[in-house]
């Protein structure tokens, strides 16, 4: 297969994924598979050790789009091996300024109450497609040799999952990837209330970056990290329950 071939054996993927298959019903494999299988990879250490990057990714790119939305410009982001990151942009000060800071530990979360909802309605072909080009167009944010590493790995392997996973998997794959996505930023938010807890390397943290431009302190913000986190967990939990068959349980 030649690369035009190639190219186009990809992008037939992408497009097929522009519709809507049935909705999700777990068994009790399917249960294993989108909750156990989710579970050890984000509590296992040496799995989370790079799953844990991908979390990032999705953190720092949660900053470029509340960016985005408010019209400033990204600069570029950075990504690091030691799960750490940074997003910079430019704009006017005050409240872009602040949205854009804050959606960096919500992130994960929203997206894995978003992959789970579109997996148990019949909209994870759309999902995947729609995530594959976007971590694409996200490499040409990236600043530094390590989010290069880290983003071109995570492009790469969106892009097989698409052209290569058998369509009856394929909502099993997304609603897993959310519930990861779910618990890893449950994971991170308990991370970082322990850095503010501890005080060692506060003035990393998005909530000390965010009272520092705010009239909020740092614990009213990570209030609002954990109100947004917490909620997109139940809700996804919620989500997960109406696609339980009534043999699996």
């Amino acid at each position: 297969m030649d690369f035009k071939q190639a190219t186009a054996t990809w992008w037939d993927a992408i497009t097929s994924g522009f519709g809507r298959q049935d909705g999700l019903e777990l068994d009790v494999l399917g249960l294993v598979l989108v909750i156990g299988v989710p579970v050890v990879v984000t509590l296992t250490p040496g799995i989370w050790r790079f799953f844990g990057l991908f979390v990032t990714f999705v953190h720092e790119l949660g900053h470029a789009f509340a960016a985005l939305m408010t019209g400033r410009v990204v600069k570029g982001i950075s990504l690091n091996f030691d799960h750490s990151g940074q997003m910079n942009s430019f704009g006017r000060v005050g409240f872009s300024a602040t949205w854009a800071g804050f959606w960096g530990y919500p992130a994960p979360g929203v997206l894995g109450l978003v992959l789970t909802t579109s997996a148990v309605f019949g909209w994870a072909p759309l999902a995947l497609s729609v995530g594959a080009l976007i971590l694409l167009v996200a490499l040409i944010f990236i600043r530094n040799l390590a989010g290069a590493v880290i983003a071109v790995i995570t492009a790469i392997a969106a892009q097989l999952v698409v052209v290569f996973l058998p369509l009856e998997w394929i909502s099993i794959f997304v609603a897993a990837l959310g519930t990861a996505l779910t618990i890893g930023s449950l994971k991170d938010l308990v991370k970082v209330i322990r850095v503010h807890t501890r005080r060692r390397h506060v003035q990393q943290s998005d909530a000390f970056i965010l009272a520092q431009g705010s009239s909020l302190p740092a614990g009213a913000w990570l209030t609002l990290f954990a109100l947004v986190i917490i909620v997109c967990a139940l809700a996804t939990a919620r989500v997960l329950s109406t696609a339980v068959s009534v043999g699996a349980v």
